[in-house]
């Protein structure tokens, strides 16, 4: 049975894709190391109880002897490296911990799986040739588009915030071990997520909790951020697809040609909720909806091409927005029932 390293496979993108890997491959263990922040939630992987095949650790990105010791000792063949600080907001409260975890952790990871896996550059350890190094980024190094185009895998990076300057950092150092060493790596960079077990502090998440609170539903600036908005069991697909059949070296942007700004998330979501349940006092939830000072640096558009993805691998979207946003409202709603 091989053996695949999942880093942060207890947040929301990581354990979807830890549950949906172990259903679809049988003669596959995951080594799931998460340090359980506050975006790390053992509650996520429930549905893995009793598992043999899941194996979860407890630990840090930034710690190499616990990673080589991970590697020693499950003979690990390759790694889905989700673990990243992620909040936008954080990483302007506290920027530090976005530069620790997001480029120096990436590098320890990246680092431990080459010593473990490649002799010398180009030079790979018997039996390891195929042995591949998958990082999950963000379609935020790009910057901010206008009200037209889209991101490509030639977009010049431009990094606006803590976090996508440290997201950015981490590609780089992702590349160089490709160019400089020879070894086997991919870099997806995604949309915004949305679906089942996000973290609370998300968009939607946010949303749907202060609506069903009776509390205002806090909307930054005017609500005009355009952001293009991909399900999350989607991106999870396209992750499985780049590291099973992506080109080493190679860029795969993931987006769901789901372009929609803020006041048309937060009225979707109420409108739904107005459906599945209804306020007592018979009001509708959009009337809740409050805008509050705009974050600082704040995107106005992204959008990604995810052409690339989809000639190549033959990777589509199966979600619309209103077909997923739909399923992610009714998960919340059963969760807090």
């Amino acid at each position: 049975m091989k053996s695949i390293l999942v880093t942060g496979g207890a947040g929301f993108i990581g354990s979807n894709f830890v549950n949906y890997f172990l259903k679809e491959y049988h003669d596959f263990q995951v080594i799931n190391l998460d340090a359980l922040t506050y975006a790390g939630d053992l509650s996520n992987l429930k549905e893995l109880e009793g598992d043999a095949r899941h194996v979860f650790i407890k630990g840090d990105i930034l710690d190499r002897s616990l990673l080589e010791k991970i590697f020693r000792q499950n003979e690990i063949s390759g790694v889905i490296h989700f673990a990243a600080e992620s909040h936008v907001d954080n990483s302007i409260a506290g920027p530090e911990a976005f530069i620790q975890t997001n480029v120096l952790g990436t590098f320890t990871v990246l680092d431990v799986a080459r010593r473990n896996w490649m002799e010398a550059p180009f030079q790979f350890k018997t039996g390891k040739e195929k042995n591949r190094f998958l990082h999950i980024s963000t379609d935020e190094v790009y910057g901010s588009l206008g009200e037209t185009g889209f991101f490509t895998e030639q977009t010049p990076y431009a990094p606006n915030s803590p976090y996508s300057a440290s997201k950015a950092g981490s590609d780089m150092v992702v590349r160089s071990y490709f160019h400089t060493y020879g070894m086997n790596v991919v870099t997806t960079n995604c949309s915004n997520n949305y679906g089942p077990k996000q973290n609370n502090e998300k968009l939607i998440p946010t949303i749907i909790r202060t609506a069903l609170a009776e509390k205002p539903i806090p909307i930054y600036g005017d609500g005009k951020n355009v952001r293009d908005w991909l399900y999350v069991m989607d991106h999870v697909k396209g992750i499985d697809l780049s590291f099973r059949s992506g080109r080493a070296g190679q860029t795969y942007n993931i987006g769901g040609r789901n372009e929609r700004n803020n006041n048309q998330i937060a009225k979707a979501v109420c409108a739904i909720l107005d459906q599945l349940n209804p306020r007592k006092n018979g009001k509708l939830y959009s009337e809740l909806i409050t805008y509050v000072q705009d974050r600082a640096g704040h995107d106005k558009r992204y959008a990604i091409d995810a052409s690339k993805i989809e000639k190549e691998l033959k990777w589509k979207a199966e979600e619309t927005f209103d077909s997923g946003i739909q399923k992610t409202v009714k998960w919340y709603l059963e969760k807090q029932s």
